[in-house]
């Protein structure tokens, strides 16, 4: 997210190239990173690092997979959430040809519907993904921050129209549990958090699941920052010992044990850190196996 805003150019080329160097498969943005922190009030500076990062490494571009999002730019500066691009057939369709004129790049590996848009019939935006995966403009369509029945009816529409249905969730998730109802930190979409309904949904009809802020901003390992509240009740003061032993046995990190820990139940975590050691410490955890006794004991209920 911080691409072009947070981070300059150069910092962004080294995590990327680093990322490469590991094995790294997919970059996921959006056409509205980062509007919040740039002096436009307007997003588009991460697509468009990750353009010229493409175009100063010929070749890359078969190296890895990109995913962008289209629906939560702010019309104007200062009007987000309010008024925002939304999901319209047009705005789609624009706010595709945007990303890919920003990021140079011909096809989207996966276009992920930022968050929901009940101004629009939900057939009237698979229309528009229809229209873009038959010219293979995007080769596969996803949902971030959108309730299950919401994607029910999504793909129950795809599939009468013979068209690509979505087959991806993006959602807030992590080990540790949020109290039930209670808002989650940084999550400003009503349907960001991934609850059981949506887990249960996404296994059944074999939907991958990608999770967004699964280290808390780094607050399991950094001293500076405070697990939020809303994670502070008893059946997490459980989970945190286990987690506590299973590091502590390993020698690793908190966090690289939350990272497995998803993997090990196959969710995709999606790591935001800026820093080559943050990012070195994720690849890492993306290769250690949890023991079935591991999981089993993280797993156990509260």
């Amino acid at each position: 997210m911080a691409f072009g805003t947070r981070m300059s150019e150069d910092a962004s080329f080294a995590l990327l190239d680093r990322f490469v160097e590991r094995g790294g498969l997919w970059i996921d943005t959006a056409d509205c990173y980062s509007f919040w922190d740039s002096p436009t009030g307007h997003g588009g500076a991460s697509e468009t690092v990750l353009g010229r990062w493409f175009s100063a490494r010929p070749g890359v571009r078969d190296q890895v997979r990109i995913s962008t999002k289209v629906g939560a730019e702010p019309l104007w500066p200062g009007s987000w959430p309010e008024n925002r691009a939304g999901l319209s057939a047009r705005a789609v369709r624009d706010a595709v040809a945007g990303s890919l004129d920003r990021l140079g790049v011909d096809t989207i590996d996966l276009l992920w519907l930022h968050m929901e848009d009940r101004s629009v019939p939900i057939e009237e935006t698979v229309d528009a993904l229809a229209e873009l995966t038959a010219d293979g403009t995007a080769k596969r369509v996803g949902a971030s921050n959108h309730p299950a029945w919401r994607i029910e009816r999504a793909r129950a529409h795809a599939k009468r129209i013979g068209s690509l249905p979505i087959d991806a969730f993006q959602l807030n998730s992590t080990y540790l549990r949020a109290r039930p109802g209670a808002p989650l930190p940084g999550v400003v979409h009503r349907f960001g958090g991934l609850n059981d309904e949506q887990r249960d949904y996404a296994i059944e009809h074999g939907i991958e699941t990608w999770a967004y802020t699964p280290l808390l901003s780094g607050a399991y390992d950094n001293p500076e920052k405070s697990i939020a509240d809303v994670y502070d009740h008893p059946g997490n003061a459980r989970r945190l010992a286990v987690l506590d032993d299973i590091a502590r046995e390993r020698g690793l990190q908190r966090g690289q044990i939350v990272l497995a820990w998803l993997l090990a139940h196959g969710i995709r975590p999606i790591l935001g850190g800026s820093r080559i050691d943050q990012l070195d410490t994720a690849m890492d955890a993306a290769l250690l196996t949890l023991t079935p006794e591991e999981v089993e004991a993280m797993d156990a209920p509260a």
